[in-house]
């Protein structure tokens, strides 16, 4: 295998933000590659052309609309009733100029940027800036600002307080009374060495010790995360009432202190590609913004013609020449390759596009590379870590590759559309009696699709849901 095939596989490979940092890194590596337009002639005029074609669609759609709009507004004129708020609806489908409707429809097709790059206030700031509001002395600043970067992104201290007095040599009585002054930071519970700390000082900090809760969270978490209450009560020699009474105080607690914050990375989302309906039509458009358009120097292209340049210099520009021709080859193949794959997925999955999950169609990696014929192996690195952007959300395309359940009558259901089915039947389920994964098996059964029970609890599992034994409720 060739180096440049080895370079053009690994194109193929690389998400949105690693070709973005690749591109950048080739820019200042090798001088013969610049930013600049490279399309020709003819494919500038192909792009005008296609652009008034939808842009002349686009109108007639609209004075059509507009026509409508006008006729019922001229019936109110006429003497119906309407409210303000029927009135503001009207003025919002009203369209505007042909140059605004498409920027319009453009900002609606692509997400925001806050949408797609995000960085939440993370734990530990949140906490230092608490530091900043206690009189504290410099050593104790240095040591709570050493237990917080000791704390993990769920709340907890990672590292004993031994340790760390050991490490700074300093008092271990010291580090505890610091450590007992951060749990009572918020949020309630921040700090704690394990789940059982963390519920005490929450317990501590809403005043809720009763005796009986505290038992509870001291000797019987396993049989309260099994929701096994009737084992609690025996054991404690009191009422399942009285469990169940105190089970619903330790149910207000949080056992993950720090899961209303940010991570301290911040998490990117950037769609290689935007799939959106036009008329009847589902279009397919690739997002090239942010991702530089990349041509061979000219400057460097003379050097090659001038007689006066040496053979090591020219051998040097040569091949820096040839690696940027390659590249930018490359990457429009990697570009025209993910266009082709998504539109085929498209052409295939347009039930999905039109009516949801619902009637998402079984779909193998084999499917789409006879249909664009292209290898398996090929369509696996186009769709992994690539992204589309739809009107129902953004899917990583291997999203759309599902494997297949047979119904009754036949046909073939999509196993993401049976997902969400066992989803649906739990989201409304009686939640003093939840659905048991046999039970789900029957329901699906009188939908026409057959699955073994073990399918219905791997399913479940993938969705992140519990079982029924510790999703049942007392209260």
């Amino acid at each position: 295998m060739t180096p440049q095939l080895q370079q053009a596989i690994k194109l193929l490979q690389l998400s949105r933000m690693e070709l973005e940092q690749f591109v950048s890194q080739q820019l200042s590596e090798n001088p013969c590659l610049e930013e600049g337009v490279t399309e020709s002639a003819e494919e500038v005029a192909q792009v005008e052309r296609e652009r008034e074609r939808t842009e002349e669609h686009v109108i007639k759609e609209q004075l059509s609309e507009a026509s409508n709009i006008v006729d019922d507004i001229r019936g109110v004129d006429k003497g119906d009733s309407m409210d303000f708020d029927a009135m503001a609806r009207y003025q919002d489908q009203i369209p505007q100029s042909a140059t605004a409707s498409r920027k319009n429809a453009t900002d609606e097709e692509h997400p925001n940027y806050e949408n797609m790059v995000t960085k939440a206030s993370t734990l530990q700031d949140h906490l230092m800036a608490q530091i900043g509001e206690l009189d504290f002395s410099e050593d104790e600043r240095r040591v709570a600002s050493l237990i917080i970067g000791n704390i993990d992104d769920r709340g907890y201290l990672v590292q004993s307080t031994a340790d760390l007095a050991a490490t700074e040599k300093i008092d271990l009585e010291f580090v505890e009374d610091i450590l007992d002054t951060v749990q009572r930071f918020e949020p309630a519970g921040v700090g704690a060495r394990d789940l059982k700390e963390c519920l005490h000082i929450q317990l501590r900090n809403k005043q809720l010790k009763n005796g009986i809760v505290e038992r509870i969270v001291d000797e019987h978490l396993p049989e309260l995360e099994n929701r096994n209450f009737l084992a609690i009560a025996k054991a404690m020699k009191i009422t399942l009432e009285e469990v169940v009474e105190n089970v619903q105080l330790i149910a207000e607690l949080e056992p993950v202190p720090g899961r209303q914050f940010g991570s301290n990375e911040a998490q990117y989302i950037i769609p290689d590609v935007y799939v959106f309906k036009l008329g009847d039509e589902w279009v397919v458009t690739l997002n090239e913004d942010g991702l530089p358009r990349l041509k061979v120097s000219n400057f460097y292209g003379q050097m090659m013609n001038d007689k006066k340049s040496k053979g090591d210099e020219k051998n040097y520009i040569n091949d820096k020449m040839k690696s940027a021709e390659w590249l930018i080859k490359s990457i429009r193949q990697r570009q025209r390759t993910i266009f082709r794959v998504t539109e085929s997925i498209v052409a295939r999955q347009r039930d999905f596009f039109d009516q949801g999950v619902e009637h998402l169609k079984p779909m193998i990696l084999k499917d789409i590379a006879e249909d664009i014929s292209m290898h398996e192996s090929t369509i696996s690195r186009v769709t992994n870590n690539k992204y589309v952007h739809t009107p129902r959300g953004v899917f990583e395309l291997k999203y759309f590759f599902n494997s297949s359940v047979t119904r009754a009558d036949g046909n073939d259901v999509a196993s993401e559309s049976v997902k969400r089915m066992i989803s649906d039947m739990i989201k409304v389920e009686d939640t003093k009696r939840p659905l048991s994964d046999q039970t789900i098996v029957e329901q699906l059964e009188e939908k026409g699709i057959q699955l073994a029970r073990r399918t219905v609890a791997k399913y479940r599992e993938q969705l992140g849901i519990l079982p029924s034994s510790k999703r049942k409720k007392y209260f």
